[in-house]
């Protein structure tokens, strides 16, 4: 089953290295996956995020306002 991993933040530099390492851990992982990358401020707040970068998988916001460590990103996609 095809995971879906979202990266919600405006393109800062904490964003796009969450949307790297997101890419990074799914590749090892060898998992079927679809990376989005949601920027807009209202798409974000539907999430009910109010800090950036935010992770979501499957639905599902994992962590918020920073940039886990690899092993955590590994734990919120498996």
């Amino acid at each position: 089953m095809k995971k879906e991993i979202k990266i919600l933040g405006t393109g800062c530099p904490k964003c796009i290295k969450l949307a790297e390492l997101a890419e990074q851990v799914a590749i090892q992982l060898g998992i079927d996956y679809e990376l989005e990358k949601i920027t807009d401020i209202n798409d974000i707040i539907s999430y009910g995020v109010m800090l950036t970068p935010a992770l979501v998988v499957d639905g599902e916001v994992k962590i918020a306002g920073s940039v886990p460590s690899i092993d955590q990103i590994i734990d919120y996609i498996k």
